[in-house]
């Protein structure tokens, strides 16, 4: 048990499935995986830990922002053994050629700034996700009748932005999508010896400002957290 995370010793899997939205991870795991247990609500995070395919598997909440996911990811980590996390969540798409309900895969995280940067000082670190968990997600995404694209992404510190400057070079600069956490989730990975990957759904265009209704959100994630579980166990 941790500050954060109430589960107890052996109830976290080496796998775990990371949405912001702790509601988010009880729908997945209840739609997912086969014996879902509760092991944490802690602050309402919610987590659960069951198996897909015979394979254990958690899926813990995160929160929204690099600094929420931090804390749980330092904790699954540090604490828990875990060895494999895989952020599930939506993202703004950032080019034309992405639609709605597309599924975008991060090789790389371009960020401002997270939690992490201060241990780096001047140096501008690189962010990018586990070479294995991309190619197996990549190979499993496209078996199934899914938009698809692999890139890189930016994790934003801030939600509501006024920097349409900075989005612009983004755009410019060939970046698929905008989301909040990946970037400090793949240098945790990397201190920690672990492997990282995100894969999100596009939920928002910043380009054509269309958007899912959030009636459709949940529907159109299947895909997401299928693609993470095969890429996982791949």
């Amino acid at each position: 048990m941790t500050v954060h995370i109430g589960a107890k010793p052996g109830e976290i899997a080496e796998t775990v499935l990371m949405p912001g939205d702790p509601l988010r991870a009880e729908w997945a795991a209840q739609t997912f995986l086969d014996d879902a247990v509760c092991v944490n609500r802690v602050r309402g995070m919610l987590g659960y830990t069951g198996t897909w395919k015979g394979h254990r598997v958690t899926i813990q909440g995160s929160g929204m922002g690099m600094p929420s996911l931090s804390i749980y990811a330092n904790e699954l980590l540090r604490d828990y053994g875990a060895k494999t996390l895989i952020r599930i969540g939506s993202c703004g798409a950032m080019q034309e050629r992405i639609a709605i309900r597309d599924v975008i895969i991060a090789m790389t995280a371009t960020t401002l700034s997270t939690p992490s940067r201060g241990i780096f000082r001047e140096l501008n670190y690189a962010p990018c996700a586990d070479y294995a968990l991309l190619e197996a997600a990549v190979a499993a995404a496209r078996t199934r009748d899914v938009g698809v694209h692999v890139g890189g992404i930016y994790s934003s510190d801030v939600f509501y932005d006024e920097r349409p400057d900075l989005n612009d070079q983004m755009v410019r600069h060939g970046i698929l999508g905008v989301e909040m956490e990946a970037a400090e989730l793949y240098i945790l990975a990397a201190r920690h010896g672990a492997r990282a990957l995100a894969v999100l759904t596009v939920s928002d265009h910043l380009l054509t400002h269309e958007a899912l209704p959030s009636d459709q959100r949940e529907r159109s994630f299947g895909d997401m957290v299928e693609i993470a579980l095969e890429a996982a166990f791949a």
